[in-house]
């Protein structure tokens, strides 16, 4: 097992557009609402590219493999990145609690726990203005949460 690293900044207001961050899934019918075939539309055609963390973490690992920044074998070295992530971005977190130092390392300990047993980590924090900043560590090959997703970095090889 592995990890891969995903991070993300952005405009707080394109982080909630829920549609692009979820797979499409099944196609709505032909009697549904036509906000509903538009939205849909819309999840088929940005949420497979689109760098925009998804609703739920193990779906980073659909898509392609150039969003992923890293991958580890240990989880101490993952937990590394984690803790760079943060102290790059903590001065501009919106809340002075979640720049605390203190804080941070319990956030880095904690996921380094996760990630030891093969869970994923999905961090994100409120920077100054309206800018969101999403960080995520996804355990692969294979994912406690979605076993079935293969993994992105090795499909792209073969």
């Amino acid at each position: 097992m592995h990890h891969h690293g995903y991070a993300w900044v952005g405009e707080k207001k394109t982080f909630d557009r829920e549609s692009i961050r979820r797979p499409p899934g099944q196609a709505p019918a032909a009697t549904s609402e036509q906000e509903v075939h538009d939205r849909y539309r819309e999840a088929v055609a940005a949420f497979p590219t689109a760098d925009l963390p998804p609703i739920q973490t193990a779906h980073w690992l659909m898509k392609p493999p150039s969003l992923i920044r890293g991958t580890w074998e240990e989880p101490k070295e993952a937990g590394e990145w984690l803790g760079f992530q943060l102290a790059e971005f903590a001065p501009r977190f919106a809340s002075k609690q979640d720049r605390e130092v203190t804080r941070l390392a319990l956030l880095v300990q904690s996921a380094v726990e996760r990630v030891t047993w093969g869970g994923d980590v999905s961090l994100g924090h409120y920077l100054k203005g309206a800018v969101f900043h999403s960080v995520a560590l996804v355990a692969c090959s294979p994912n406690r949460a979605a076993h079935d997703l293969p993994c992105p970095a090795r499909q792209s090889r073969a």
